[in-house]
């Protein structure tokens, strides 16, 4: 990567660092952190091209539309401001536009595959103890229930049922997270996902353990 490149990057994780930094949803300054990292790891893996997988990963969460409803560009906005090149800032924004999980019955298709590592590095970080604690956070953000053993998973048709859900935090895991595992695209990003799905896998059997006690008192 030419000195030109690597100043960009450092531009544009001081940025998204501004902008993102002390959000409480799990989608904070730390998760665009663990999924750079993931994606620089599984970039040098799969030889994809790292630029462009850097620069998705640190932006791909400025226009999420869990939170930006005002339909601004502000990835768009940021790689016209670092002079990045027509072609490449196109390529950078269909990567970014891929990552998004959209409810199971949506295709998770990837036309590159600098699109699959930062789709897969995404994922990884929803999985896994840090997917458990970033699941809670984001469902106390949104103000819904812990558990409510009425309410049952939903497998969402489409996106615009995805965006719609409002079920509680535990459906969460079936509607999305134990989906993510047969759903990766690179080997490398499989065998790290292993653990992280036995390890939701369990924390759920304790769960469901621990709220079905009938112990005497």
């Amino acid at each position: 990567m030419s000195i030109y490149s690597s100043e960009i990057i450092l531009r544009t994780i001081d940025f998204v660092r501004s902008k993102s930094e002390g959000e409480s949803s799990g989608h904070d300054w730390w998760h665009i952190y663990r999924v750079h990292k993931l994606a620089v790891y599984l970039a040098k893996k799969e030889n994809a091209d790292l630029f462009i997988v850097e620069l998705a990963a640190l932006l791909h969460d400025l226009d999420d539309w869990k939170f930006n409803e005002s339909g601004s560009q502000q990835a768009l906005e940021w790689l016209n401001k670092c002079d990045i090149q027509e072609e490449t800032a196109h390529i950078i924004l269909s990567v970014i536009n891929q990552v998004s999980f959209k409810g199971a019955g949506e295709s998770d298709k990837t036309d590159t595959l600098e699109a699959r590592v930062v789709q897969d590095a995404d994922r990884l970080d929803a999985m896994g103890a840090i997917g458990i604690a970033r699941a809670f956070a984001y469902g106390g953000f949104k103000n819904r229930e812990l558990f409510n053993p009425d309410i049952r998973p939903e497998i969402h048709e489409n996106f615009e049922a995805y965006k719609k859900s409002c079920g509680h935090t535990i459906n969460h895991f079936y509607e999305k997270l134990l989906l993510l595992k047969d759903n990766l695209h690179t080997a490398s990003a499989k065998i790290l996902a292993e653990e992280r799905h036995l390890f939701m896998e369990e924390f759920l059997s304790q769960f469901y353990k621990e709220w079905d006690f009938t112990g005497k008192i």
